[in-house]
C-alpha cells in the first residue's frame, strides 16, 4: 500500500495517447456494433416474417431459432472454437469431406478475419432475441389493415416497406437499444473462443479491461477502462431510457 501512488487521469492519458491496444479494442467493438446492426437485425427480422407466417411447425422453428440464446456465452465460444479447430474442427473437416482441401484455414488464426469468424458464432447465438420481439411486433399490426391493403392490390414489398416496417417503429428502437447495448459489452464469447487473440487482434473494450485487472493486475488502467465503458453505455442507455418511458 505504500508504494501507491495517485496518478490522476494518468490512466486515461495513457490510454488516449500511447496505448495502441486500446484504439484496437475501441475499434472492434465499434465494428462488432457495425455487424451487429446490419446482420444481427437483419437476420432476426428476416426469420420473423418467415416465422410470423402460417405454417405447420412454425412453433418449433421459433424454438429452435430462439434455442442457441439460452445457452451462456462462454458454451457457445467453446462449441464453435471446436468447430474452428484446424486439425479436427467440423468446418475443416466438412470441407475435406466435400473434396475442397484447399479451402481448410486456421479460421481464428487470422487476425485479419477472427473477429469476423468470433462475430458468426455470435450471430447464430444471439439472432433469436430480436427475433422474438420482431415476431411480438409483427403480430401487434391489426389483421384488417393488411387485408385492406391486399384489396388494394398492395404486393408484398409494398406492405412490408409502407406498413409493416413502420408499424414497427417502436420495436426496432428497443432492438436497436439493446443490440447496441450488448455490442459494447461484449465479452464472454471473445474469451471463450480467441482470448482477445491473435495478437490483440480481436481484443474487446471488456476483455482488455479483465486483461488489465486481473491478468497483469493493473487496477488502475482497469478502473479507467470500465469508466470509459460506462461513459460509452451511458450515451446509449439514457436517451433509450427517455425515449421508452415518455408520456404517450
Amino acid at each position: 500500500m505504500d508504494d501507491m501512488e495517485f496518478v490522476g487521469l494518468g490512466n486515461f492519458s495513457h490510454l488516449f495517447f500511447e496505448d495502441l491496444v486500446f484504439w484496437g479494442a475501441l475499434r472492434n467493438n465499434l465494428v462488432w456494433m457495425i455487424l451487429t446492426l446490419v446482420f444481427m437485425i437483419s437476420v432476426s427480422l428476416g426469420l420473423a416474417m418467415l416465422l410470423n407466417a402460417k405454417f405447420k411447425g412454425r412453433t418449433f422453428f421459433r424454438g429452435l431459432f430462439y434455442f442457441p440464446f439460452v445457452l451462456s456465452g462462454i458454451l457457445v465460444g467453446i462449441i464453435w472454437r471446436w468447430m474452428y479447430n484446424v486439425n479436427f474442427g467440423f468446418l475443416n473437416e466438412f470441407l475435406s469431406l466435400i473434396g475442397l482441401d484447399q479451402l481448410r484455414q486456421t479460421w481464428l488464426g487470422d487476425p485479419n478475419m477472427a473477429l469476423f469468424y468470433v462475430f458468426i458464432a455470435a450471430l447464430w447465438r444471439g439472432v433469436g432475441a430480436p427475433m422474438i420481439l420482431f415476431l411480438a411486433g409483427l403480430q401487434t399490426i391489426p389483421e384488417d389493415v393488411l387485408e385492406a391493403a391486399d384489396i388494394d392490390g398492395a404486393s408484398r414489398f409494398k406492405k412490408f416497406f409502407s406498413i409493416k416496417l413502420p408499424m414497427l417503429k417502436e420495436t426496432f428502437v428497443i432492438v436497436l437499444a439493446t443490440q447496441i447495448i450488448g455490442s459494447m459489452g461484449v465479452f464472454d464469447i471473445i474469451v471463450a473462443t480467441t482470448g482477445g487473440g491473435p495478437g490483440n487482434s480481436t481484443q474487446v473494450l471488456a476483455s482488455y479491461m479483465v486483461q488489465q485487472t486481473f491478468s497483469f493486475a493493473n487496477m488502475g488502467m482497469g478502473a479507467a477502462l470500465s469508466t470509459i465503458m460506462l461513459v460509452i453505455m451511458m450515451i446509449v442507455v439514457i436517451p433509450y431510457v427517455l425515449f421508452t418511458t415518455k408520456e404517450r
